[in-house]
């Protein structure tokens, strides 16, 4: 077996296994949400404006696990929060929002009868290590797939599009392979990744409608790499404004900024250059129909 071969399958399996990963650290991080709800709105409350809005950030996690119930929250004494904060790994502000997140835990809520909080409690514990446990699982194979990505003779090339980083790189990487033969073209790509519509036509009536059967891993993938280039200045975000301005929703807008940044990923890969924006967007902006659902 090639030695290129042997590192691409090796990429696939750690990024395959980091995206498993980030699911299950969704849906762990969605039941502690929805329990939290039921007894214990005001932490959710607490971190509503805050980076740590999401629970599977370090600091509220750090938080939940030392006020996993009102009554608990109600203890909490700055000292304690601090120390919580530092453990999750922050290092400017801690005496301020310590401060201000035992303030707010504080504030009288929604309560629940005194045995059935503390069991409501229990549960939210068991949740939180759950969810522990599959951010751990998540930042480990990430760390593991970026390392086996550099390695690969491709990264330069995949890297120097914009919103392709390491793991998202090394996802996209182990969708389309290393085989230049694998696509007959760039269009073949774009089908298998589900980015480019369905087009039907029949005696006068014609209909394009969303590509259904496609590589969900590789459509996830792409919807990150769109977002990241569009996120930031430059002629990808030109194209994702036009296609806006033009009519197109958001997700039409971003599937259609992936399509285009997938073909020329293909081109790239063929003719071993890397992405000059000057060149993969010199040509302006041809708009297609909308698709519908089918």
């Amino acid at each position: 077996m090639p030695a290129d071969t042997e590192l691409v399958q090796a990429i696939a399996v750690l990024a395959r296994a980091q995206q498993d990963a980030v699911w299950r650290r969704t849906k762990a991080s969605n039941e502690v949400r929805c329990l939290l709800r039921e007894y214990h709105p005001a932490f959710l409350t607490t971190f509503a404006d805050k980076s740590a809005t999401n629970l599977a950030k370090p600091e509220a996690r750090a938080i939940l696990a030392i006020a996993s119930t009102p009554a608990a929250a109600a203890k909490l004494t700055k000292a304690r929060v601090a120390a919580a904060l530092r453990k999750a790994g922050r290092k400017r502000g801690i005496d301020e929002l310590a401060t201000e997140l035992v303030e707010r835990l504080r504030r009288p809520g929604l309560r629940q009868p005194e045995l059935v909080e503390k069991a409501m409690g229990q549960q939210a514990l068991a949740l939180l290590a759950a969810l522990d446990a599959a951010c751990a699982g998540a930042d480990d194979l990430e760390q593991a797939a970026a390392e086996e990505f550099r390695k690969h003779p491709d990264y330069a090339i995949i890297t120097s599009f914009p919103g392709l980083a390491d793991l998202a790189g090394a996802r996209v990487l182990a969708e389309i392979g290393d085989d230049r033969k694998r696509f007959a073209d760039a269009r073949a790509l774009k089908a298998y990744a589900g980015s480019a519509p369905v087009t039907r036509a029949s005696g006068r009536t014609t209909s394009i409608t969303f590509r259904r059967v496609k590589n969900d891993r590789l459509a996830a993938a792409g919807w990150v790499w769109a977002f990241g280039a569009m996120t930031h200045q430059g002629p990808p975000r030109e194209h994702y404004l036009a296609r806006r301005a033009h009519g197109d929703r958001y997700a039409a807008a971003l599937r259609h900024l992936f399509n285009k940044l997938l073909g020329q990923l293909h081109y790239c890969l063929r003719t071993g250059e890397l992405f000059d924006p000057a060149k993969a967007f010199a040509i302006p902006v041809r708009f297609t129909p909308e698709p519908v659902a089918a």
